[in-house]
């Protein structure tokens, strides 16, 4: 009978240290809690709707801007990124675009990205807020295919007048190191 109690005790003690093992495992490989949205991340979501737009482009700076108009769907992708789709006219034929922004705990900037259909570029953007805090200023480099391929900054701002208007503004950086506007487009949501 002692024999017993001693096998017993020994069955008993060996799943109480596998127990306790097995806890202090599943603690060091537990899933760290998910991270939460940011102020910048909520200051995103406001631009989430569909939106009228009326494009100005500025091919040649010595010719008037070519006057277009498009949309755009702004989608949420959970709380942390908003997806784009913008349709348009450019040139007299059909364009497509997708934008994706979020904002990078990581490195405290706006990232995000732009495809098209004119062009075979992955655009890959970086940017702040202004101090106002109504004004996203994305960077990039790039070919411009207004320089024959030509290597170039890019500079995008994401304006929020207000909840149901906004101005999207692409710029390019001139060989003395200024902004040029070629592209201005006025959004209006659509109710």
């Amino acid at each position: 009978m002692r024999t017993y109690r001693f096998k017993l005790a020994g069955i008993l003690l060996a799943a109480v240290v596998s127990l306790s093992i097995g806890k202090s495992l599943a603690e060091e490989t537990a899933m760290p809690p998910m991270p939460q949205p940011t102020q910048q991340h909520q200051w995103l979501q406001q631009f989430v709707g569909e939106w009228q737009s009326q494009n100005q482009m500025v091919m040649d700076p010595s010719q008037p801007p070519v006057e277009s108009a498009g949309t755009e769907i702004v989608r949420p992708m959970g709380e942390f990124w908003t997806l784009t789709e913008v349709n348009a006219t450019m040139m007299d034929m059909p364009f497509k675009g997708q934008m994706t922004l979020g904002y990078s705990a990581e490195k405290e900037k706006f990232v995000g990205t732009w495809v098209d259909s004119m062009t075979g570029q992955l655009w890959e953007y970086e940017g702040n807020l202004n101090e106002a805090g109504n004004t996203l200023v994305l960077e990039a480099e790039g070919p411009c295919p207004m320089r024959g391929g030509k290597m170039t900054k890019f500079r995008e701002e994401l304006i929020l007048k207000d909840k149901d208007h906004k101005t999207y503004r692409s710029s390019i950086m001139d060989d003395e190191g200024n902004w040029v506007t070629m592209l201005t487009s006025e959004g209006t949501r659509q109710k």
